[in-house]
């Protein structure tokens, strides 16, 4: 898969009292996912600075097919679903994949970019439509123009 941007072992700290992957860490990998594709596509923290804008998060919505437990190593696809041009705002849609290939979890995310001094939400740089291009998408990817 060209879309997975995040391999790891699931570590002591990321379990929780049921002694499976707790709800939380599945978010922390699904935002260290994006983290390291946006590095990949060329938009990094120096990049937002420049800009002074930043990604933020609207909604997150997990839906769990299989327990993810202590030890085991597992793979973070993220491929956008839905992006809209006029005004910026994103989807992605994240899985949480096991060694043996089956789907743990899928991350679903809504967000849009905020100017970090205006505390406003803002569209992207013209400069930026390029990385847009880079990034992967999901099957049923849809593009609002209006």
């Amino acid at each position: 898969m060209d879309n997975i941007f995040y391999e790891g072992q699931v570590l002591w700290a990321q379990i929780d009292a049921n002694r499976h992957l707790r709800h939380s860490a599945y978010a922390d990998f699904c935002a260290q996912a994006r983290s390291n594709m946006l590095n990949r596509i060329g938009l990094s923290l120096d990049e937002f600075a420049q800009y002074n804008i930043g990604p933020i998060l609207f909604r997150e919505e997990l839906v769990y097919h299989r327990e993810v437990r202590l030890d085991e190593y597992i793979k973070v696809s993220t491929a956008l679903s839905k992006f809209n041009t006029i005004n910026g705002r994103f989807s992605f849609r994240h899985q949480i994949i096991k060694g043996d290939n089956s789907i743990a979890a899928t991350v679903n995310v809504d967000g849009a970019w905020l100017d970090l001094e205006k505390r406003k939400l803002t569209t992207i740089p013209k400069s930026w439509k390029e990385f847009m291009n880079k990034i992967p998408k999901t099957e049923d990817y849809i593009e609002i123009h209006e």
